[in-house]
């Protein structure tokens, strides 16, 4: 229930905008006052009150109706918008209390699966106010636009308004399987690669170069095979499977080295390249606490 005293002072202005908001809506003083838990004639006062201090008509009453003059119409406008972004702004500083609401998370296929779903656990343990949502796949989503509240990127990021928060980096191994290097050699130089089935990622518009560094001097490459793939999860798992030799992200085949599926190869001609991972989001003194929230989580796990 309102505070009647409250409302027909001059000094609570966001209740009172709150009132003449419900009496528009409710169209009668009777109807705003059942609504509040305020009599008929303390919800006319409070207008009344209104009106005297912006020394305006804001409503024009009559025994069947109340009607909107012009200013009235601005002012109803002003104050859903301002009652508005009071409510947001409180939910702003709840938030901060406890984290909560739905968490559109974007990942990439392989770096998802192996390095950010095994981590969900944990983190909606921390958080159970959160909703998590999560989408994995190569496809770029557009965060700005509200596709999703972050996302996790490879590489080099392209120029935008959007906050990159740096979750760490990986490196690129050249891996094969025991029995594939038992059956067709182990190479010793990057040129021996010529013979060797290469696994490579179909996504690139141009032709596939392995990159490498020899007595300080980089150079690349090219080199072929006869399966390509969207992601280094696959190509791990087809070279584990002695299909060819594959370069890939090192998280993605870590397991498998681990295990000893798959051996690195030609480590001392690696030219060292790394891709950076950076969660991606809408920045800004408003963004959301889950989402800062998640990001921090991230940036301490991965790190």
């Amino acid at each position: 229930m309102v505070d009647e005293a409250r409302l027909t002072g001059s000094d609570d202005r966001a209740h009172a905008l709150g009132l003449f908001t419900a009496v528009v809506e409710e169209g009668s003083f009777s109807g705003a006052g059942r609504l509040l838990g305020l009599s008929p004639s303390a919800v006319s006062r409070a207008i009344d009150r209104i009106e005297a201090r912006l020394g305006v008509r804001l409503l024009l009453r009559s025994t069947r109706a109340l009607t909107l003059t012009a200013e009235g119409q601005a002012y109803l406008q002003m104050a859903r918008r301002i009652l508005a972004d009071l409510d947001d702004a409180e939910q702003q500083i709840a938030d901060q209390g406890a984290p909560r609401g739905r968490l559109r998370i974007n990942a990439a296929l392989s770096h998802g699966r192996l390095c950010v779903v095994p981590l969900l656990g944990e983190f909606a343990a921390l958080y159970p106010h959160i909703v998590v949502d999560i989408a994995l796949t190569d496809t770029l989503v557009d965060v700005a636009g509200g596709q999703a509240d972050v996302a996790i990127r490879f590489g080099p990021l392209a120029d935008s308004t959007l906050t990159a928060r740096k979750l760490g980096e990986t490196r690129r191994v050249i891996v094969a399987a025991p029995a594939y290097l038992e059956q067709h050699g182990t190479p010793q130089l990057p040129e021996d690669l010529y013979r060797f089935n290469c696994l490579n990622f179909n996504f690139r518009r141009v032709e596939p170069v392995w990159p490498f560094r020899r007595d300080g001097r980089d150079y690349a490459l090219t080199v072929k095979g006869n399966i390509e793939a969207n992601n280094g999860e696959t190509l791990g798992q087809l070279a584990a499977a002695g299909v060819g030799v594959a370069r890939v992200g090192h998280f993605s085949v870590a397991a498998q080295i681990a295990s000893g599926q798959l051996v690195p190869i030609l480590e001392e001609f690696n030219p060292g390249d790394v891709e950076a991972i950076h969660a991606l989001f809408v920045g800004g003194v408003s963004t959301p606490a889950r989402i800062r929230a998640f990001v921090d989580f991230l940036a301490e796990r991965l790190r």
